[in-house]
């Protein structure tokens, strides 16, 4: 069942989705409510919907915008990315301004919206010295556009991973179809509305908004894509690997980990106590690549408490959309519910808890 919301001049609303150039309604639009996780209410609604018929659409438009994309010079697709950078950097604060909203990122953790920029500018500056063609003896090696890819991107980090995506496909020539995470589309959206404003090409860049069983599962399997691009979970991640393999397609998986911290015996416990709290917590301890466990050996475990304690009572929880904040809110009550219940097993398989909780 599609929740439809009440226009509210409190929320906005976002209706379309993008395809070959154009902002198109899908066949069964809906609204679904976007929840802030620090207020708890709803902050914007967004079309929902988009399926088989919107995937099949996008690839005939991305197939056809292939042909003369992937004819384009070297210098035409930097100036692309000059203008992508511009009209991203427009549009910064505002960026930063929704990721506090969609995922409870504080407004403070300036990597998440300067990040992008950088990964654009090093896109852009490789590409102007690429050897696309190289000889190796009397054998040429010549690198070309992959084709139309699939790019399917996590909602902890709405911004970055979709232009890192993107950007390398778009210098390299390739044709694109990317599909955000229900739970931060808005990000999606106004990276789009970026795209449009720098002149992709019509065809080049397009978005749909779904459910990963719907428009997920339709990418991986649809045989006039030529990669999928995933990140996220494991198991969904198993999934697109096992529909991809029917066409023989290019997968590229950045699946679920428990990234370890390993300390040395000889380390500066200290040092390595308080950079694993920063790095933990950075992004509201929402990255796949936070190091979430730290090893330490049994005879430093008294030692390298109290560092760990005094990092993390230097954190100042809040409103992720104000400048002092840095630590916000988790995305979801979902996602709070299981932090609580891992909590809970530690404390039940023996562990001690030394703050909060």
């Amino acid at each position: 069942m599609i929740e439809r919301l009440p226009r509210r001049s409190n929320v906005k609303h976002y209706g379309n989705l993008y395809i070959d150039g154009m902002w198109v309604a899908p066949a069964n639009a809906g609204q679904k409510p976007l929840i802030n996780p620090f207020t708890e209410t709803a902050f914007a609604s967004v079309v929902t919907g988009g399926g088989v018929d919107e995937v099949n659409k996008a690839v005939v438009a991305a197939r056809r915008a292939f042909s003369t994309y992937s004819a384009t010079t070297l210098d035409e697709r930097v100036a692309l990315i000059d203008r992508i950078i511009a009209a991203y950097e427009e549009r910064a604060d505002e960026i930063a301004d929704i990721m506090a909203q969609e995922v409870g990122i504080p407004v403070s953790a300036r990597a998440q919206t300067t990040g992008p920029i950088g990964h654009m500018k090093v896109a852009r500056d490789l590409l102007k010295t690429y050897h696309f063609e190289r000889h190796l003896g009397d054998t040429i090696i010549r690198r070309e556009p992959i084709g139309v890819c699939a790019l399917i991107s996590p909602w902890n980090w709405p911004v970055q991973t979709p232009v890192i995506k993107a950007i390398y496909g778009l210098a390299a020539g390739c044709t694109l179809i990317m599909k955000p995470s229900d739970a931060s589309p808005v990000s999606a959206i106004v990276l789009a509305e970026i795209f449009e404003k720098a002149g992709v090409p019509q065809g080049v860049f397009n978005l749909i908004i779904g459910r990963g069983r719907d428009v997920g599962a339709a990418m991986a399997s649809h045989p006039d894509i030529d990669l999928v691009s995933f990140t996220g979970s494991t198991q969904a991640g198993a999934q697109v690997g096992e529909a991809a393999a029917r066409t023989i397609k290019r997968v590229s998986l950045e699946l679920g980990g428990k990234s370890a911290n390993i300390v040395l015996m000889d380390a500066d416990l200290e040092k390595a106590a308080r950079w694993n709290i920063q790095r933990c917590f950075f992004n509201t301890g929402q990255s796949c690549h936070a190091p979430s466990r730290m090893l330490v050996h049994e005879s430093q475990m008294d030692a390298v408490v109290p560092y760990l304690v005094d990092e993390v009572a230097r954190y100042r929880l809040g409103d992720p959309k104000d400048p002092e904040t840095t630590m916000g809110p988790v995305v979801n009550q979902a996602q709070f519910d299981s932090i609580q219940r891992h909590i809970q097993i530690g404390i039940d398989e023996g562990a001690q808890l030394a703050c909060g909780g």
